[in-house]
């Protein structure tokens, strides 16, 4: 595997496990389950504008991979998507380039 892949893959875990760490740690301290925690991501302007930030970033990586796996035919890329919504796009994106950047045959 091309070292560019290792280094997306590499990115890709890290940017899942990394912000989990944070998100347990702080449901873990304030006894809030995941409610609590999309209340915290609201409590002020400074986190509501880094919500809103990463919300249109991960909209925009959507539409990206969505064309993209249309034009290549590179099915396996829409994986990326749930990976955006449901981890963050700190996976996200680094996984649909480990994704796009595999050999297509």
């Amino acid at each position: 595997m091309p070292p560019l892949r290792i280094a997306y893959l590499a990115l890709a875990i890290w940017g899942a496990v990394h912000p989990m760490i944070y998100y347990a740690r702080w449901m873990r301290e304030n006894e809030g389950g995941f409610g609590g925690l999309i209340g915290a991501w609201h409590a002020n302007f400074a986190t509501a504008g880094l919500v809103l930030d990463l919300l249109i970033a991960a909209i925009a990586l959507t539409l990206w991979i969505v064309v993209e796996t249309w034009v290549r035919k590179n099915w396996i890329a829409l994986l990326a998507i749930p990976a955006t919504f449901l981890v963050g796009v700190s996976c996200g994106l680094p996984l649909f380039l480990f994704l796009r950047t595999r050999p297509i045959v």
